[in-house]
């Protein structure tokens, strides 16, 4: 059962993601001109995503993969281009319209099927592979793993997540944005340690078959997160 802290971020999530921010994601997730330090995301995220992609097979035929958090829709794009069924969804209604409009004629011999919603919601079904880039940084590391443990009940092959990495500069940044006022900005990351994620999914029963597989940090100005594989055995 999600928790009530869980329920409550993940409405922060949505309405930030729905309201405040959707035209700076669709310049951000576009070739728009943007600001440096915007500019440095960008590069970080494209990074991001060919690192994730780069954890599954380069053939995707007969493949079903969740994108766990699906935004507008880049990485669920080139997924289906592999030949995989996609379902790409995104707690924000606005983002997926917008990963519908920037949909290619032509994906290959790939499906994507879209939706708004909880990426949690096990009506959508079992799959090979999760992935779930920058979807679950918001969330306390209990709800982390809950959320990875409810994925790996429905999930065959691997999980493929990132998390903020727990640096100092990271940890500067995070506090300093406590201080501040919320206004209009985004929910506050998590800073989660790789020791700590890697040492709760080896104790932790929900994963009893699970390893702990690759692992890469990507740095790019004020863009950093950590990739995490987790593989069925």
């Amino acid at each position: 059962m999600p928790t009530s802290a869980y329920t409550q971020r993940r409405s922060e999530v949505a309405t930030y993601f729905d309201k405040t921010a959707v035209e700076a994601w669709r310049k951000l997730t576009s070739d728009a001109p943007v600001s440096k330090i915007r500019a440095t995301v960008r590069a970080g995220r494209d990074r991001m995503r060919n690192t994730l992609l780069g954890y599954l097979p380069d053939d995707l035929s007969g493949r079903r993969i969740l994108d766990a958090g699906c935004g507008t829709g880049a990485f669920a794009i080139e997924a289906a281009s592999r030949g995989a069924d996609v379902m790409a969804i995104d707690l924000s209604p606005k983002l997926v319209e917008l990963a519908q409009e920037r949909l290619p004629k032509d994906i290959g011999s790939g499906r994507i099927d879209w939706a708004s919603g909880d990426m949690l919601d096990d009506r959508h079904g079992a799959f090979d592979h999760v992935v779930a880039m920058d979807s679950m940084i918001h969330y306390r590391t209990p709800d982390l793993i809950e959320m990875l443990g409810r994925l790996s009940a429905r999930t065959s092959t691997s999980i493929i997540f990132t998390h903020a990495p727990r640096t100092p500069l990271l940890m500067a940044m995070h506090t300093v944005g406590q201080i501040f006022p919320r206004g209009n900005r985004s929910p506050s990351i998590v800073p989660v340690a790789s020791k700590t994620v890697h040492k709760t999914v080896t104790d932790h029963d929900k994963f009893e078959g699970w390893n702990i597989g690759r692992h890469s940090q990507i740095n790019s100005g004020f863009y950093l997160s950590c990739a995490q594989e987790l593989v069925k055995v």
